[in-house]
Formats: C-alpha cells, sequence, structure tokens
C-alpha cells in the first residue's frame, strides 16, 4: 500500500443521517451475469506511484485532500479501505499522493456519492458511512482533487452503471435501434444541468475554505467506446445507445470542465488518454460490466488509476 505522506487520513464511519445511499453492487453483478459471459479475475500486480510530475509547483510538505464518488476512490481495486466507500490504496488520489508526498493526505472519496456528498453526509440503511466530504478541505489545504457528478446521472446510488444497466435492458426491445435514447430523451441532459450549479457551489465552498489551494476537477475516462461497433458481441447494448451513451459520458465531462472553468479550478481529461482502452476493447483499461480485473463494473482498473493519476500529475506541471 504506497504511504506518499508523513500523515494519511481516512474518514471513519459512525450513525447518522445525511444523503442516503444504498449499496446494490452484489446484485447488479449478478444481473450483469445473465447478460455478458463472466471473465476470469486476474489479480493485479503491486501498487505504482505515477510517473512523477516534471517542473511546476511542489506540492511536497503541504496537504492533500482527495474528494470524489467511486471513480475518485477506485472502488473495488484491492487493497480497500474506508468500510462502504471502497477507497483502494491504487487509486489515482492515492498514487498521485505517492509521487507528490505531500506532508499530510486525507482521503474521503466514496463509492456512490453524489455532488450533495460534498456538503451532506453520506449513509446507508441509516447508517452513516462517510461525513461530509468538504469538512476535510481546511485553510491549510493546498490541492485538492475532485471527481463527482456521475452518479446524478442515475435514480440509484449506480449513477451512469444504472443507466447503462437501463439500457441493457431496453436492448432486447429494439435490437437495431436506440431503445434507451428513445427512454430518457432529455431526462439525462436536465439532471446534468441541475448538478452543474450544484458542483459549482462545492468548488466555492472549497474556495473559500482554503484560499491557497490548487483545485482539480479529474473527468471520468472511456466508460464507452468512440466507436460502437466495437462492443458488438461484448456489451448488451444497441450500437445506437452505445453511441447515445458516449455523447452523455461527454456532456458530463463537458459541464464539469465548464464549471471548472467559471470557478477557477482545472479540469483533468482522463476520457482522451483512457480512449482505446475501453471495456469493449482488447486490453481495457475500464472494465465491462463483469470484470475480468478486481475493479467494479465500468470503472477504471489498476493499470487505469496509473493512467488517470498521471493525467492529473501533467496537468500540475
Amino acid at each position: 500500500m504506497p504511504r506518499a505522506a508523513t500523515t494519511s487520513k481516512d474518514d471513519g464511519t459512525d450513525a447518522g443521517h445525511g444523503v442516503t445511499s444504498r449499496r446494490k453492487w452484489p446484485a447488479l453483478l449478478a444481473g450483469c451475469a445473465l447478460l455478458a459471459t463472466p471473465l476470469a479475475t486476474a489479480v493485479a500486480g503491486p501498487a505504482q506511484a505515477a510517473s512523477p510530475a516534471g517542473s511546476g509547483t511542489s506540492y511536497s510538505g503541504t496537504s492533500y485532500v482527495a474528494l470524489g464518488d467511486s471513480y475518485a476512490a477506485g472502488a473495488g481495486i484491492p487493497a480497500s479501505s474506508g468500510g462502504l466507500c471502497l477507497r483502494s490504496d491504487r487509486s489515482y488520489g492515492r498514487l498521485l499522493a505517492a509521487s507528490l508526498k505531500p506532508v499530510s493526505y486525507t482521503d474521503v472519496t466514496c463509492a456512490a456519492a453524489k455532488v450533495g456528498a460534498l456538503t451532506t453526509a453520506q449513509t446507508d440503511v441509516g447508517i452513516r458511512v462517510n461525513g461530509p466530504q468538504l469538512d476535510a478541505v481546511k485553510p491549510d489545504t493546498k490541492l485538492v482533487t475532485l471527481t463527482i457528478g456521475g452518479n446524478n446521472l442515475g435514480t440509484s446510488d449506480l449513477g451512469f452503471v444504472d443507466v447503462v444497466v437501463a439500457c441493457s435492458g431496453l436492448a432486447l426491445t429494439n435490437p437495431f435501434g436506440a431503445p434507451c435514447r428513445d427512454f430518457y430523451k432529455d431526462t439525462l441532459g436536465k439532471r446534468l444541468d441541475a448538478v452543474a450549479p450544484q458542483l459549482a457551489d462545492g468548488l466555492q465552498r472549497i474556495h473559500a475554505k482554503a484560499p491557497g489551494a490548487k483545485v482539480l476537477i479529474v473527468g471520468y475516462p472511456s466508460v464507452v467506446p468512440d466507436d460502437p461497433r466495437t462492443c458488438l458481441g461484448k456489451m448488451p447494448i444497441t450500437t445506437g445507445d452505445i453511441a447515445y451513451l458516449r455523447t452523455v459520458l461527454g456532456d458530463l465531462n463537458k459541464m464539469a470542465a465548464r464549471t471548472a472553468a467559471a470557478n477557477d479550478a482545472t479540469f483533468v481529461d482522463t476520457l482522451t488518454p483512457t480512449t482505446g482502452h475501453d471495456p469493449c476493447s482488447a486490453d481495457p483499461w475500464i472494465e465491462p460490466l463483469i470484470p475480468g480485473k478486481p475493479t467494479l463494473p465500468l470503472h477504471p482498473n489498476a493499470t487505469g488509476e496509473r493512467v488517470r493519476a498521471d493525467a492529473v500529475l501533467n496537468a500540475l506541471r
């Protein structure tokens, strides 16, 4: 487990109230097994730090806080901590801390987090699993990374994966069309429109709490491919809806980039460096609905996390 910082904090759990988050990953995996052929599980190799950044601001001796959802937590990649938050010791935040060597690294990322989890406690069946994430940001914090907003696309805590699973079921109703696009119409666009001001508020709160902090929004990776035809026989979704989902993913990242630019934050593109390594590729860094390497469905594996960490380091140069 990489230990980049003199002090490394992991948010604990306790009883409380707040954002309700019901974990459905086991049920999702069972459902996906009916739709796809299981792959052999491979054990990831030893954790490695991302390549050190070249010139640029040094964060050695400063304080770094990692915020966000399962795509920030590296959820599903062993080894995990933080209980139901599923924080991996191979997340891009952990790898980034291993390279930057801040004096303290605080990881409050949590699987299933929506934007509201920045300011409200996250709970599961009434039990508090994570405090308001912005509580971790202090006046002396000098670096903050954040990946969040994707879960707001879905009605459950599965977020974007929730939408993909819905598209899988709808594929049977119109195998040669785009039934998922027809079903959602402009619903997902409206959900993104609603998320943008919430995310902007979160960024402004970070700046208010830590005026000297560098804030980076780390975008979502290549969860679906550019070319829908590559998913034929590999993902139970029509080619029309694969193209639709790629558009939704692009809109999600564009919303995050616009919001970052308008609120004194830096957007880090991780879609481009992971393109060609999507779940339907021959060498996926983002695993399919039935993962072949330890991670959650449609989430980065350990290699994907290293690539995302490198993208953040490049942005800090």
